[in-house]
């Protein structure tokens, strides 16, 4: 499939199943930067859009709402690509704006992103480079496509996984996040309540999903 066309069926797809500020941020935030990103450095790379969200939503350490370019979001991991253009993100920038940029990547990091910046200068200009840069990042979780099983798998990563959402745990997104089945997904939900970290959200008389009791900074350290 040609670039041009995956790419008019990847944006209409994330176009038509959002609503509200999400679908808004979308459509405004969304272009030519962010295409030029795509087509110079990760469609020669990768030949598919599969797994990449654009204008993703986040929120911070206070539960502000932020929005990446783009979340790759593979069973294997999160990544967040960023094309950071010199006026905005750098001479426009105020203090307290680039304090809070640096805090942001890093609390990102904490709850398992790994966060990836191309300059838009080099998104144009030299895409080889950040191709390299994109295949050292990603290459080597490529190789882990296997399901995590019960004894590889943290809590912290379950905790986090809860964070990210935005709303409450359900077991599928448990899941289909990390290849488990079900009985050994509620198991671990199931601890994470005895211990406090966790609390069940009951619909009906039935456990249906699960809140978050632990503050973010807990889940850090």
């Amino acid at each position: 499939m040609e670039f041009e066309h995956a790419y008019q069926s990847f944006l209409e797809h994330h176009t038509a199943s959002r609503m509200g500020e999400r679908r808004g941020r979308l459509v405004r935030g969304h272009q030519y930067a962010e295409k030029l990103l795509l087509a110079n450095v990760w469609w020669p790379l990768f030949g598919t859009l599969e797994h990449l969200h654009p204008e993703y939503e986040i929120y911070d350490w206070n539960r502000k709402s932020q929005f990446l370019d783009f979340a790759f979001l593979p069973p294997y991991g999160k990544f967040g690509i960023e094309c950071d253009g010199f006026q905005s993100h750098v001479k426009d920038m105020d203090r307290e704006l680039f304090s809070y940029s640096l805090n942001r990547d890093t609390f990102l990091t904490g709850m398992g992103w790994r966060m990836i910046h191309f300059s838009f200068d080099d998104v144009q200009k030299r895409p080889e480079v950040c191709r390299m840069l994109l295949q050292l990042v990603v290459s080597p979780y490529l190789m882990r496509r296997s399901p995590v099983s019960l004894g590889t798998l943290a809590e912290k990563d379950i905790l986090r996984l809860a964070w990210s959402l935005g709303r409450p745990l359900r077991p599928k997104d448990v899941i289909d996040r990390f290849g488990l089945n079900f009985r050994t997904v509620r198991k671990m939900l199931h601890a994470l309540c005895q211990k406090g970290l966790l609390r069940p959200v009951i619909h009906h008389s039935v456990v249906r999903s699960y809140e978050l009791t632990a503050d973010p900074i807990e889940l850090l350290s």
